[in-house]
């Protein structure tokens, strides 16, 4: 079978997305926040576990900790304790309160709105950085976590990587930069509803006709 060219996976991603945005009308982060560095937090406590485990352990951790400057004042495990069922509670809780320590010192209590800027605080990685200058600055962005880099490669989008950043290179080479953040959005709830990591769940599928896996499975039934 020939190799899809650039410009035919252009076209075919462009189809996907116009029927994600059918199945999904209206994106939203599925991390709960009221500030940017609410966002920060929620997506540190997303590591290793669920989108809806931290948003039942956010509310009272927010009320605990209700400023930018308590979070800096706090020890690591009052920040810790108020956390722990997210998991890795120990090194979470430094990153946050150290975090909070370098807004505050060098950033005038805001969050950086650069990728090297936010990639150099405790615990932020690009994911994080992704979504935070999609999501608080407008900038393109590729939030490549676990759903998007399963769909994606299911797809065909994608060569079929896991690793995060080799993902997010060949995204930025297809997606328009003014969609990324609201596909990579759409990927998440579209990854958790319907295209698990468990099962696929082709059948009804609005994406199965342009899809890689889902041809592959229709083969075999």
């Amino acid at each position: 079978m020939p190799r899809e060219s650039k410009k035919a996976r252009i076209a075919r991603m462009h189809q996907e997305y116009e029927q994600l945005c059918v199945e999904i009308p209206d994106p939203k982060c599925a991390l709960n926040f009221n500030s940017p560095f609410e966002l920060l937090v929620a997506t540190v406590l997303s590591a290793q576990t669920t989108d809806k485990r931290v948003n039942m352990v956010t509310p009272s951790l927010y009320q605990k900790f209700p400023t930018l400057e308590a979070f800096a004042n706090a020890t690591y495990e009052e920040v810790g304790d108020a956390i722990r069922s997210c998991g890795f509670y120990n090194t979470k809780s430094k990153d946050i309160v150290e975090c909070a320590k370098i807004l505050l010192e060098k950033y005038g209590g805001k969050v950086p709105g650069t990728m090297e800027e936010l990639t150099a605080l405790p615990g932020i990685g690009r994911k994080t950085a992704n979504l935070i200058l999609g999501d608080i600055y407008g900038q393109p962005a590729h939030v490549c976590d676990t759903h998007c880099i399963r769909i994606t490669g299911r797809l065909g989008l994608t060569d079929g990587s896991k690793d995060p950043l080799s993902v997010e290179k060949q995204l930025r080479a297809i997606l328009p930069p003014e969609e990324s953040n609201d596909f990579c959005h759409r990927l998440v709830l579209f990854g958790r509803d319907r295209c698990t990591a468990r099962k696929a769940n082709c059948d009804g599928c609005p994406l199965r006709a342009d899809c890689d896996f889902g041809k592959a499975q229709s083969k075999k039934a």
